[in-house]
Order: C-alpha cells, then structure tokens, then sequence
C-alpha cells in the first residue's frame, strides 16, 4: 500500500529479538552468520527493541550489519523502557519511562548502540495499558524527534491489537507493528486494526507470524504466543500443516504469506536466530502458494474467506 512512510517498506524483515537471547543465547558467531545470510537474500530490513537482551540485539545489528554485507540497512526499534544498568555495567532492569526526557534518553542510547545518526522508525512499545502516559507526554515527544529528524517515521508496536487501533484512531501513526494477531491462527487485528490502517493510510507490519514458533514446527514442545502450546491449538496447527502438504506447500511458507492477503500490510518480520532460519525463511517467503491452497485453509477457517485471492 501507499501510505504515510516516506520510504518503502521490504516485503520481508528480520526481527532481531532471538539476536537478544530470547529463549536461549546466539552466540557472537551465530549473529554473525544470520546476518551475512540477510545479506545473501537481500534482506535489508530489521526490526529491533532496547528489551531484546538488555540492548544486545541494537548492540550487534550496530556492529556487525556493515561487516556482514548489509547494504543500506533499515531498522526499527522502539522506546518507552529504560535500561537501569547496575554499578558494575552489567544488565539490570527494564523500566517503563514514558516521560519527554525519557524518550529522548531511550532514543539517544539506541543510536548509540546501533551506530546511526537517525533511525528509520521509532515505536512506542507495549505501551497498552498507558494511555494517558502517551497521550500527556510519549507520543508528544516522539513527534517532536520525527520533527527533529532523529527519528524519520513513528507509531506503536504491541502484541494486542485493540489498543493499537484506539492509538492509530487517535494519533497521526505512520506505521504499526502488530505481533501474533494477524496468522493462520489469530486474525484478531482483522477486525478492527487492519481496516482502520486502510483507511488512514498507516502502514503495517506484521510480526509473530508463527505465533511464537507453533506454525514453524508443530510439535508437543512448541510454544504458542510465549506460552507452552495447549493440546487443541496444536491439533490446529498439524491440521494446517496437513491442509498445505496437499498442495505441497511448506506451512510456513503459507504462514509467512498469509498477512500479505490484506491490502493494509506491507512487511511480515520473522525472527530469526540462525543462518539457517534466515535462509529457510527467505525460501518460505517466495514459494509459490495457489490460490486453491488458500481457498481449502478458508473453508476451514484458517483465512477469513474475504481475503481469498480471486
């Protein structure tokens, strides 16, 4: 979609949060490797977060996209939480700061760690239960970087999607990013979100588009949306999986595509914590997937059956 960004969003983006130890460490080698394969696929765009690893993930897209290969990189990362390190500079605490001076701090610090003089997108993170905060003093101030040019677009990423519609029905938002709400699994930002965005011309990203890890790989040991996977929702996903092997369709390659059904979404970022994810990813995102294949995962509810392609 055309909307309020002043630059093109790619299809397809990295999201850095396993670069930042969520669930188990990459080590320095590893982070390495993922990003020269994001160089290999022409993958330019990653989306990042203070909280990934207490500043860990910033740390490393700041230094080791150039050497990898990464050519004019794009990234978003987000604010409302400082870093409180402790006495000795070794990772303390997260806390919620959404005053002027803390925006501004968070956004300074993560320049710093990334390296850059600006950043491409600035979101306000899970900032769903502070309305007020944001209304009175965050979004303010984030408006006011954009103005300034340290920040060139802004908007809102979360994990529920009604806060982020009462947001874009609020704020001007350039662009949000919604995580887990709109997968095979989860069409929850379909109902308010995603028609809202059409209309204001916000753009969206989409994330969590295996919902944790289920859709990559159905099993027993899977989380779902940060959880351990309930026994129904895991028949579910297998069922999904079978629905696509029909039609020879690797299921993530199905669950990668499926937000791009909607005219309001312009990029789904996958996490990725291995060269090999990244390349397997990437491979999902192309593969070819029939209109018929999309039509049999709508008769059975997996797609709402008004973003069927014709």
């Amino acid at each position: 979609m055309t909307g309020r960004l002043p630059f093109e969003l790619p299809r397809l983006g990295i999201g850095t949060a396993p670069l930042g130890g969520l669930f188990e460490e990459v080590t320095e080698a590893d982070a390495a490797a993922t990003l020269r394969a994001a160089a290999r696929e022409g993958i330019r765009y990653f989306d990042t977060a203070p909280r990934y690893g207490h500043g860990q993930a910033e740390d490393r897209l700041g230094r080791l996209l150039a050497p990898a290969g990464v050519t004019a990189p794009l990234i978003s990362t987000k604010t409302g939480w400082l870093l409180r390190p402790r006495p000795d500079g070794s990772p303390g605490e997260v806390v919620t700061d959404w005053t002027e001076s803390g925006i501004r701090a968070s956004v300074e610090s993560s320049l710093d760690r990334l390296n850059r003089s600006s950043l491409d997108i600035c979101y306000l993170h899970d900032a769903d239960n502070f309305p007020e905060d944001v209304r009175r003093t965050a979004y303010p101030a984030l408006r006011a970087l954009r103005d300034e040019g340290l920040v060139r677009a802004i908007g809102f990423g979360m994990n529920h999607s009604a806060p982020l519609a009462a947001y874009v029905a609020e704020f001007e938002v350039d662009v949000v990013l919604v995580a887990g709400r709109f997968s095979l699994l989860d069409h929850d930002a379909l109902a308010t979100l995603l028609p809202l965005c059409l209309r204001t011309g916000t753009e969206v990203v989409v994330g969590g588009v295996f919902n944790t890890g289920l859709l990559a790989a159905p099993s027993p040991g899977a989380m779902f949306n940060y959880r351990p996977v309930p026994a129904p929702t895991l028949a579910r996903a297998r069922r999904c999986g079978e629905l696509c092997a029909e039609y020879g369709v690797p299921l993530a390659a199905a669950a990668i595509q499926f937000p791009y059904l909607h005219p309001a979404v312009s990029s789904v970022v996958v996490g990725c914590r291995s060269a090999a994810e990244v390349t397997s990813n990437a491979t999902a995102s192309r593969f070819p997937v029939p209109a018929a294949l999309w039509r049999r995962l709508a008769d059975e509810g997996y797609v709402p059956g008004e973003l069927v392609p014709a």
